[in-house]
């Protein structure tokens, strides 16, 4: 068994105005050392997989054909023994 953490987020050259809002909201509050804040999404799911290798693929296949639009979102994931 393994479980594989993702993280993806939009592109740099993507506008981010969730992350633009959270960080004016940070301003706001007075931490006004908070820059360039972006907002992603994490995954995680378990899965059952003979080896890490496979397992790397299978997630590398689930990223890119569900949970990552490859226009406009990057993403990086870890995958470990559960």
């Amino acid at each position: 068994m393994f479980r594989s953490r993702i993280v993806v987020t939009l592109r740099k050259s993507i506008l981010d105005p969730q992350g633009k809002a959270v960080e004016s909201a940070a301003h706001t509050l007075g931490f006004t050392t908070v820059r360039d804040l972006r907002i992603g999404k994490h995954i995680e799911f378990s899965l059952e997989s003979s080896t890490k290798e496979e397992a790397e693929r299978i997630t590398e296949e689930v990223c890119k054909k569900l949970l990552a639009n490859p226009v406009m979102e990057d993403y990086s994931y870890n995958v470990e023994h559960a």
